[in-house]
């Protein structure tokens, strides 16, 4: 079990990273909000969670704690595998997902692409009693925007991919991306994604 990986960060993209760590490079499928957190550095520590199956040896990786366990706590759901609990740490913060738990919300959890009603109300009555406790905001939760701002075409284009990498079709999320853009021209990478989430 890898606890957590930590080295040099060479490639980075607003769904995937690679750490080079003792001359192995490990490429880790992240949330938006590790991609906030840890854009800009060269020396990065990701918390890890393996996922391994009869075909595929995938790691996800988390700039915090407090978002690993909300995705391990997401799985024990029925219905929520890796990519649609990473889908859901994606859409909000650490303290957002877990107020949303909390106050049974079900309405914002639909929001969210691929959530169902009844897959909704899973995760809320199986989870509602076990989020939460005076976990304090790590760098997992930093807000959306304090990464640089990119230029608007590479800002589209790194959206796109994010949206591709997460499952979905290219021609729709250059149509949903160009679209938020024209709203919003001034988003960050992540501010896009996460509204482009939203409209998908």
């Amino acid at each position: 079990m890898i606890e957590y990986v930590k080295g040099e960060l060479t490639e980075l993209t607003p769904a995937t990273a690679v750490v080079e760590c003792g001359g192995v490079g490990y490429l880790l499928n992240i949330s938006l909000n590790a991609y906030t957190a840890i854009q800009g550095k060269t020396q990065v520590k990701l918390y890890v969670y393996e996922a391994i199956s009869e075909d595929a040896h995938t790691l996800f990786g988390f700039a915090g704690k407090d978002e690993r366990e909300l995705f391990l706590q997401l799985l024990t759901v029925s219905g929520v595998g890796g990519n649609t609990a990473r889908m859901i740490i994606s859409s909000f913060t650490p303290q957002e997902l877990t107020n949303v738990i909390r106050t049974g919300n079900e309405r914002v959890l639909k929001s969210v692409k691929g959530i169902g009603l009844k897959t909704a109300q899973r995760i809320i009555v199986d989870l509602k009693d076990k989020v939460g406790g005076s976990s304090t905001a790590s760098a997992g939760s930093a807000p959306a925007g304090v990464a640089g701002m990119a230029p608007g075409s590479a800002v589209m284009d790194e959206a796109i991919s994010a949206l591709v990498m997460l499952g979905f079709q290219s021609a729709a999320s250059q149509k949903v991306v160009m679209a938020v853009l024209k709203d919003a021209p001034s988003l960050t990478v992540e501010q896009v994604i996460k509204e482009s989430l939203k409209r998908l």
